[in-house]
């Protein structure tokens, strides 16, 4: 009577585990690369899967994007010099199949070659660039990731630069130069200004010169500017025609009648 009960309850038991070994449940952001012995069948899901025991095998693939940071990079840049760099690369899996079988850890696979393209695209620049042109290096890093992983079905979306670490003497380097360039500046613009101000104190100059009364004007303003001021001494400018004609008298008496009379 035992054997008689002990043989269904066997035979549910195999028929529970049986079950259990072939339903798999998938996520939404999941899909299920299958092989029967050994051999690509299909990739499924998301959803209720059945699959064959023994006979057929499934491996979970992730369709959400991976944040992979990368660790930080000795970078010589093409001015001879030596930085740390690090950055972040935003991907995700488009093609199963190809994760799953052209590459062994498309994860690790990434990883390894984001590191090596980095170091790359870098060395080819010179230290300004990577401080100033970051979008354009996060650009080109991108674009030749995602040519790289497009045959392991990986699509690169974004890359960005995290940290650009310098020595201390390269800080110190760059704040000097950095300080020059702002007093090169200065300098230009005070070259500018006084060019400008020539220039406009020669268009009065000659505004003057064909009006006299305009030049009067100016003499009277003048005066009245200086007079203002309190100063304790003023001095009159006087035209060289007003003189001009007491230096011609005094050179007409030296030769006058006092000269005839001594004859």
């Amino acid at each position: 009577m035992d054997t008689v009960l002990s043989v269904p309850i066997a035979i549910a038991i195999v028929i529970v585990v049986l079950l259990a070994a072939s339903i798999r449940i998938l996520r939404e952001y999941e899909r299920g690369v299958v092989f029967t012995l050994g051999r690509f069948w299909k990739v499924k899901g998301p959803g209720l899967i059945i699959i064959v025991p023994v006979i057929q095998q499934m491996v979970r693939v992730g369709l959400r994007t991976n944040v992979l940071d990368v660790p930080e990079q000795d970078v010589i840049s093409r001015d001879n010099v030596s930085v740390k760099v690090n950055a972040v690369v935003y991907y995700r899996v488009v093609d199963p199949q190809r994760a799953i079988i052209e590459v062994e850890d498309y994860q690790f696979a990434t990883s390894q070659l984001a590191q090596t393209t980095l170091r790359s695209v870098l060395g080819q620049h010179e230290l300004d660039e990577m401080l100033a042109e970051r979008e354009r290096l996060n650009a080109d890093i991108q674009r030749i990731l995602d040519q790289e992983t497009d045959a392991w079905g990986i699509k690169v979306s974004n890359v960005e630069l995290k940290h650009v670490d310098l020595d201390e003497s390269m800080i110190r380097a760059i704040a000097q130069q950095a300080e020059a360039e702002r007093a090169r500046r200065a300098k230009v613009i005070n070259a500018e200004g006084e060019l400008q101000a020539s220039q406009k104190m020669l268009e009065a100059a000659e505004v003057l010169a064909r009006r006299p009364e305009a030049m009067q004007l100016r003499y009277l303003s003048s005066v009245q500017q200086v007079v203002g001021e309190r100063t304790s001494t003023i001095i009159f400018p006087l035209p060289l025609d007003f003189l001009r004609g007491f230096l011609g008298d005094r050179g007409d008496g030296g030769g006058g009648p006092g000269g005839t009379s001594g004859g």
